[in-house]
């Protein structure tokens, strides 16, 4: 058990508002179930799969329909969570008063090295809980994605390991395709 002090949802924002996270030793953190956790720093290869994932994004979805969100915040407040997922899609709306919630969300895309355990357990277990459909873990290392849908009694009913020259349909638009072959080239170079 956590000795960590909870705040809410809403504590949260506060301190957000207040720049309790901003200044010049910003550190990234995510409130994932009450508890305030420092996110893990980003290396060469996270940051092109991410930036190749974007790219993909942007490419492949619908403009007046879609925003692509890039390392930004989804609101799960009868979690008392805010993640900041590597990709979301989530619905076309304003988000300025309110961050996505549950039902905004199409797709979230996380790209894990060092997060692979965290991405794969309690990661993909706040996202079941709250509903999400889609949820991708992007292993960095191994080359292979973690596909997680049909979320019911907070846990994924199906989770399919795609890798080699596997193809990734979205499930809100299923003529998407990810060539794996194609993401996993971007970081070849890096290797």
């Amino acid at each position: 058990m956590s000795t960590a002090l909870r705040i809410t949802y809403d504590q949260f924002d506060v301190m957000v508002q207040a720049g309790a996270f901003s200044g010049e030793h910003r550190q990234r953190v995510e409130l994932i179930r009450g508890e305030i956790l420092p996110m893990s720093p980003i290396g060469a290869v996270h940051e092109v799969l991410v930036d190749r994932l974007c790219e993909w994004s942007f490419l492949h979805t619908s403009r007046t329909d879609v925003w692509i969100r890039v390392q930004n915040s989804i609101g799960f407040p009868e979690l008392e969570s805010v993640p900041e997922p590597d990709i979301a899609w989530v619905a076309r709306k304003n988000y300025s008063v309110q961050r996505p919630q549950s039902h905004d969300v199409f797709l979230i895309i996380e790209v894990a090295d060092s997060s692979l355990r965290n991405d794969l357990g309690p990661k993909s277990q706040l996202y079941a809980e709250a509903g999400v459909r889609d949820y991708w873990v992007v292993d960095a290392n191994h080359r292979r994605v973690t596909v997680f849908r049909d979320p019911k009694y907070g846990l994924y009913q199906s989770q399919v390991v795609c890798e080699g020259d596997a193809v990734i349909q979205s499930l809100v638009y299923p003529d998407v395709r990810l060539v794996l072959t194609e993401l996993f080239a971007a970081t070849e170079a890096a290797s």
